[in-house]
This record gives structure tokens, C-alpha cells and sequence, in this order.
């Protein structure tokens, strides 16, 4: 019966999209599957904020549905704690991301960008009007990304 079970979740739930964390190789992607990228920045392990934005947006179902079909996940992380640091090679990436598109700092901020890396969108903090808001947002912007 557990097994029937687990395997009834796994086939009703779907699965959430990989994030990458290089932007340039999300953008090939999103130029080969002609969708846009969701860009975000976080302090993974010090801003509650951003905690709150992964766990009550991008780690739920209907985010991910809607996620699947027309973007490509990019997370630029700046942990704090030493167990958390980063590779230098993924600093420098994050530090060159921040001074392209986050020079001052903010978190979390979050941009939607087309594969060329134009800004459609940003959402500094966590979004107002919560999830639902935030996903209406993202599908409007979705249906518009070609104009």
C-alpha cells in the first residue's frame, strides 16, 4: 500500500524546475526553448525574506507548473555562513550578476528577463500581494514575452 502510495505522489505532484545558477548558459536554453528567464537573487541562509520567497513561491506546485512551460530558473546566491560559501568561480559569476543587474544590494530581488537578458520585470522583496499575485504577474508577462 506505501508504495502505491508513493508512487500516486510522484506521478500527481509535479516536480520542481532545476535552478541554474549560470545566467549565460539560462539564456542559450531560453533561446533554444523560446522562453524567459527568472533571475533571483537571495541570501539563502541570512535573509528571511528570501526563505520566505522560495518556500511560499518557488517551492510550490503551482509555481512550478507555470514555471515549466515558459522559463528558465537562474538563482544567484550570497550566503553568509562560512558552511554555505560559495566556489570562487560561482562568486565571481554571482558578484558579475549583482553588478549587472542588482548593483544595489537588494534581497531578494528578482527579475524576469528575455533571453538577451532585457529586464521585462523586477520584484524588490518579496512580492506584494503574495503568491498569487506573483504567479498572475508572471503569466501575463509570459503570454506578452515575443512583443
Amino acid at each position: 500500500m506505501k508504495y502505491i502510495l508513493m508512487a500516486w505522489l510522484c506521478l500527481t505532484v509535479p516536480s520542481s524546475q532545476d535552478w541554474l545558477t549560470d545566467l549565460q548558459k539560462a539564456s542559450d536554453i531560453a533561446r533554444n526553448q523560446q522562453k524567459l528567464v527568472l533571475l533571483n537573487f537571495s541570501g539563502s541562509d541570512w535573509c528571511a525574506p528570501c526563505i520566505r520567497l522560495k518556500k511560499e513561491i518557488f517551492q510550490t506546485a503551482e509555481f512550478n507548473e507555470v514555471a515549466a512551460g515558459s522559463l528558465v530558473l537562474v538563482n544567484a546566491d550570497f550566503p553568509r555562513s562560512k558552511k554555505n560559501q560559495l566556489g570562487k568561480e560561482q562568486q565571481q559569476l554571482n558578484d558579475e550578476l549583482a553588478e549587472r543587474y542588482n548593483p544595489a544590494g537588494k534581497f531578494p530581488y528578482t527579475l524576469l528577463l528575455t533571453a538577451e537578458g532585457k529586464v521585462l520585470y523586477a520584484w524588490d522583496g518579496f512580492p506584494s500581494g503574495g503568491k498569487a499575485a506573483f504567479l498572475e504577474k508572471l503569466k501575463k508577462l509570459s503570454i506578452h514575452k515575443s512583443s
